[in-house]
């Protein structure tokens, strides 16, 4: 338990200060802020595009790097989706991968790409990557490796779904360099997985892990969300148990968001979906998950990704989340660095004549706040549990002063404690850490508004 909320009137860190009363865990705020990557980016103005993005391609890197190849086609639209772009169309994928490496090649010759720190991780998502055949898998990922300059030991994640991922596909990826694959499973409960629609059932799904995992050629990772339709505690208890005894290197456990306008908004409009979970059956689902992994020796590279072996780095989830350069690749791809935030178009057919033109691809450029590499560290902290204030207070004077009331707030509800200039957040606090974040980021803005008033 916890004291009454400080009346805070109009202050812009009132929704950062925990609620009422109850347990932290499960009463602390209304809802989970979000992080979101475009946070603080200010557009560039239309006619300003073209010589932004011929200067951004002509300009060599300086950051620690990793790229992201984006495939925007999925074999259905899954309830809980809000990523959804074009329908499965095998007759479109060769012709797809031909552009796609033609993209590459034409990037592999700027010095955006070309000039710079070796590239750590390569993630190719979207989407379904693993939709592609496997031929074209095998010809995309040789085709990064021969483009890109990819560190020695560059971690090649291939995304995917069980559903259609057979041994030709596992077995062209792996041969042509892909050294982790990580599969969006969300629940193994046949049930819950058929109203989401996800198409294998718990024994197929179990299989096609236990294949992959036995090839033991890649670290192989697997999500898992707690907070889905008609998702009750044995299930959840059941999907952690289940996963723990399935050979992986690593898994997420992370809570669903509903996306607006999205299937499921709608389907919970209409009254054509079965009740979510409450906010507090969240968080008691996520405190179960962390002790239950945490009881069996699993490393927490995350608040809400554990690892097995020590294969498992996550590393370009947590190198993006520190603010590393991200090249993109692909409609709908995002990408960052030299303090500039960009997408590749998201249309199929005007990214396609990009690449047959030889153009560029991006669609879409923001310049990045003059805090980010300030926030990318707390992000990156808290994603970690512990913050060094005086790092952040080295870089943004008085960000300690005006964050110890919120902080304070904080300890007192049992999400946080604070020894010296560490902040390390407690489980509660590890359940609301996006919110804690975004009451540290609007701490940051504040700090650099009135410092520059």
């Amino acid at each position: 338990m916890f004291p009454h909320r400080v009346e805070t009137g109009g202050d812009p860190l009132a929704p950062f200060v925990p609620a009422l009363s109850g347990p932290a865990l499960t009463h602390a705020f209304s809802r989970r802020a979000p992080l979101l990557p475009w946070r603080g980016v200010r557009e560039v103005a239309k006619d300003r595009v073209s010589d932004r993005v011929r200067r951004l391609e002509q300009a060599p890197r300086t950051e620690t790097t990793v790229a992201y190849v984006h495939v925007p086609f999925c074999h259905n639209h899954c309830l809980f989706c809000g990523f959804y772009r074009n329908a499965h169309d095998p007759e479109r994928y060769a012709r797809f991968v031909d552009l796609l490496i033609a993209d590459l090649e034409r990037s592999s010759r700027l010095p955006m790409v070309a000039d710079g720190p070796a590239i750590s991780a390569v993630y190719m998502g979207g989407g379904t990557p693993t939709a592609l055949a496997a031929a074209d898998i095998g010809r995309l990922v040789a085709a990064l490796r021969r483009n890109l300059p990819l560190a020695p030991d560059c971690e090649i994640t291939l995304e995917g779904r069980t559903h259609g991922l057979d041994d030709d596909r596992i077995d062209a990826a792996l041969d042509a360099g892909v050294t982790r694959i990580s599969l969006g499973v969300q629940s193994l409960d046949t049930r819950v997985r058929h109203r989401l629609g996800r198409k294998f059932d718990r024994a197929g799904l179990i299989d096609a892990i236990e294949r992959l995992v036995a090839r033991d050629r890649a670290t192989v990772v697997i999500d898992l969300m707690f907070g889905l339709p008609g998702q009750t505690a044995d299930v959840w208890r059941r999907d952690i148990e289940t996963a723990a005894e399935l050979g992986l290197d690593g898994l997420d456990f992370y809570a669903l968001s509903v996306w607006p306008g999205g299937p499921l908004a709608q389907a919970i409009a209409g009254g054509k979906a079965l009740p979510l979970p409450s906010l507090a059956d969240q968080g008691l689902a996520y405190e179960e998950a962390s002790a239950f992994f945490a009881e069996r020796g699993w490393r927490r590279l995350s608040q809400a990704h554990v690892a097995r072996s020590f294969r498992e780095e996550n590393r370009y989830n947590r190198s993006v989340k520190a603010g590393a350069a991200c090249l993109a690749f692909g409609p709908g791809a995002g990408g960052s660095g030299l303090a500039t935030r960009w997408s590749i178009d998201t249309n199929l057919e005007t990214w396609s004549a990009a690449v047959e033109a030889g153009r560029s691809t991006i669609g879409w450029i923001g310049d990045l706040s003059a805090t980010h590499d300030v926030t990318a560290a707390i992000t990156a902290a808290m994603e970690e549990g512990l913050l060094d204030l005086a790092a952040i207070e080295t870089r943004l004077p008085g960000f300690r002063v005006r964050s110890a009331p919120l902080i304070a707030a904080w300890e007192a509800a049992d999400l946080a404690r604070c020894d010296g200039a560490v902040l390390a957040t407690t489980l509660a606090g590890d359940f609301w850490m996006t919110t804690l974040a975004g009451g540290l980021l609007t701490v940051a803005d504040l700090v650099a508004a009135e410092a520059q008033a």
